[in-house]
């Protein structure tokens, strides 16, 4: 008898397990470079972190809501009077996405 240590892991049981982390942990980190599913960590240190980097939280929210202030589309970042707001996102669009992922 063959071992696989791989195994897949069927969608239900995977859904099931990563239930209690916040959704933004679907994306990668753009401050940590952490990949899709795995915990932020400290750059200098590499100290696991308990909740995602604000910037990995506001990429979510950018990547999956639509901006109730700014009227703009997911995946457009929002913006005041035409200019674009770098790495950060409008308080409403949190609200958004974090009812979109309830």
């Amino acid at each position: 008898m063959t071992i696989r240590p791989n195994a897949p892991m069927p969608n239900e049981l995977r859904h099931f397990m990563r239930a209690g982390q916040h959704p933004a942990r679907a994306l990668d980190c753009p401050h940590c470079g952490a990949t899709e599913h795995r915990p932020c960590r400290i750059p200098s240190s590499g100290r696991v972190l308990n909740r995602p980097h604000p910037q990995r939280i506001s990429a979510w929210a950018e990547a999956t809501a639509v901006c109730p202030h700014c009227q703009v589309a997911p995946g457009t970042p929002c913006h005041t009077d035409g200019i674009p707001l770098p790495d950060q996102v409008h308080a409403r669009r949190y609200l958004e996405a974090e009812e979109m992922a309830a």
